[in-house]
């Protein structure tokens, strides 16, 4: 993988989870929601089964799945952060716009 695209990647999750937070986060009026659920998210980006497994047969999806976590790439692993990071920073904009005055819904 070139480290344009791994910058490019790393910018998209970025963008896309800090606008998803900030959007749960202000209609939900809770602050860090969606840096509590990134980690079910990233469960449901990584694994290759239906969400149904999770309940039918945990005790086989949830070793796969962290098999699959601990064989991710050091570049699919960046970019998941990227998308980590969006969501705290959103968490923090959040914050402090609470924090000047702007009451959002």
């Amino acid at each position: 993988m070139d480290f344009i695209q791994l910058f490019i990647g790393i910018l998209l999750y970025l963008v896309l989870f800090f606008s998803i937070a900030f959007i749960l986060n202000m209609l939900l009026r809770s602050t860090w929601f969606m840096a509590f659920v990134y980690p079910a998210v990233v469960l449901l980006i990584v694994d290759d089964f239906s969400l149904g497994k999770y309940f039918t047969e945990p005790a086989w999806a949830f070793p796969r799945v962290l098999e699959m976590i601990a064989n991710l790439k050091m570049f699919d692993i960046l970019i998941l952060s990227g998308g980590l990071a969006g969501t705290i920073v959103a968490g923090v904009v959040i914050r402090l716009l609470r924090k000047s005055g702007y009451q959002m819904f």
